[in-house]
């Protein structure tokens, strides 16, 4: 690897690396995340802030993949980030009805 490209780098290069360093710190994040919420309850958790480092480190890497314009990058963190957002409105839709019975029980004095 030539380290010389990096002292090269424009402004923006500079920048949208630092993006993407950050983006991916983000997403690894959610492993560290979902390991530690698992060793507490000893047990497998996925706790609903998994979801949250999923979609943003997934946005994250997505916008970078299309400033560098890679097609393998773009399709990769596309399919995923459906995936991230459609748990995240499976569990607030849950919360939601959960929410809405709580309110019908407390009324049933």
């Amino acid at each position: 690897m030539n380290l010389d490209a990096f002292f090269d780098l424009s402004i923006e290069e500079m920048v949208m690396l630092t993006f993407g360093f950050v983006a991916q710190a983000l997403f690894a994040a959610r492993f560290i995340v979902q390991w530690v919420k698992s060793e507490i309850g000893r047990k497998s958790v996925v706790p609903v802030a998994f979801w949250y480092f999923s979609a943003a480190g997934g946005l994250m890497m997505l916008i970078y993949a299309i400033w560098r314009k890679d097609p393998v990058f773009i399709v990769g963190q596309s399919t995923g980030l459906v995936v991230y957002l459609r748990n995240l409105h499976l569990i607030h839709r849950e919360k939601r009805v959960e929410l809405s019975v709580a309110k019908d029980g407390a009324g049933d004095d």
